[in-house]
């Protein structure tokens, strides 16, 4: 199972980062219900289906505002 990271949108596709810091495009009409920048994708090697991972997504989020509220005060 591969995961990766949802960057950004840019028309149609929805730009994703991987493990290795490549980017590639998804097309948004493949993503998940409720995906969008910050959402963490399993891709499923099998079957190519795509999924979020609600428990790595959170931690990422959590981590990231700890690191933002380090920087930036508050």
């Amino acid at each position: 199972m591969k995961t990766v990271s949802i960057d950004r949108f840019e028309g149609t596709l929805a730009i994703c980062e991987d493990k290795d810091g490549r980017f590639f495009g998804i097309e948004t009409s493949e993503l998940p219900q409720g995906a969008k920048e910050g959402t963490i994708l399993k891709i499923d090697d099998a079957e190519g289906t795509l999924s979020i991972d609600e428990e790595e997504t959170t931690r990422r989020r959590k981590k990231n505002a700890q690191l933002q509220k380090d920087v930036f005060g508050g």
